[in-house]
């Protein structure tokens, strides 16, 4: 798996007895984003994927909305003073017409469980950076298929299988068929990935279909998955209040706690069908 994951000698204690042993683990490198040759930002994140990773980064960011936005991506070479290559360095050179990220956004440090967006300065952000309305979108899907969805996640997860330290994001069509699938240390990254690969395979807005997460559901995720079209966010753990609030504000439906047989839709629940009978 290379540089996705990493081996370690530990010291392993179990009812007692102690041995030493080689453990698998995630791999954390940081990745420098440059828009242009000009540095953006810097987030901590597993290798690979990782042109997907800055072009979901710059969705989110309302920097690019298609695949024609971004001319090229490439790996910086001569990234150290000897002139290696690191693959930790990643430039994305933007299509004639497109206008380089405002200076605003440049970010002088690591990237980690906050995106830059906060409070209600946040939403009204969101709200008019956003290309797209989700809000219409006509997406319908079954409890029953959303159930489905974690098993579907964990099935997909290979680094997790050997490390257990990583995020997962995977899109799903409404009846529950996936699309593509990220892993990553940082599940902020995991969901860029994905967001990623679909703007260059030219497939925004995602109309009509379910992001799935193996965490919480924060803001910024649901943030990312307003900016990228997606109608349905769900998540095996808690959401937070902001991302609640900016879920039923941009007309998303927002589901937690989906686990086994039960869920919780925090926003949106019109896109379940039948609609659930209080």
């Amino acid at each position: 798996m290379g540089r996705v994951t990493a081996r370690r000698r530990v010291l392993r204690i179990r009812d007692g007895a102690a041995s030493y042993r080689p453990d698998t683990l995630a791999a954390e490198e940081p990745m420098e984003i440059r828009v242009g040759g000009r540095p953006l930002a810097v987030t901590m994140r597993t290798p690979g994927d990782d042109f997907d990773l800055a072009a979901g980064f710059l969705v989110s960011e309302g920097v690019v909305h298609a695949a024609g936005d971004v001319a090229a991506i490439r790996y910086c070479a001569g990234a150290t003073a000897d002139g290696g290559n690191t693959f930790n360095v990643v430039d994305v050179a933007l299509a004639a017409g497109v206008a380089a990220p405002d200076a605003s956004l440049e970010r002088n440090f690591y990237t980690t469980s906050s995106c830059g967006l906060c409070g209600k300065a946040g939403l009204d952000a969101v709200r008019t950076q956003a290309a797209w309305s989700v809000a219409g979108d006509p997406l319908r899907v079954t409890p029953q298929v959303l159930t489905a969805l974690p098993d579907r996640l964990r099935a997909a997860q290979r680094v997790f299988d050997t490390t257990g330290g990583l995020h997962a994001a995977g899109l799903f069509s409404a009846d529950g068929e996936p699309l593509c699938l990220r892993e990553d240390v940082g599940r902020h990254n995991a969901v860029d990935k994905v967001v990623g690969h679909a703007l260059r395979a030219g497939l925004l807005p995602l109309r009509e279909a379910v992001l799935m997460v193996s965490g919480r559901a924060s803001f910024e995720l649901v943030q990312k998955a307003v900016m990228a079209g997606i109608p349905l966010l769900a998540a095996v753990s808690a959401p937070s209040s902001l991302a609640v609030e900016l879920a039923a504000d941009s007309g998303l439906t927002l589901v937690g706690f989906l686990r086994g047989a039960s869920m919780n839709v925090y926003a949106g629940a019109e896109r379940l069908t039948p609609v659930p009978a209080a």
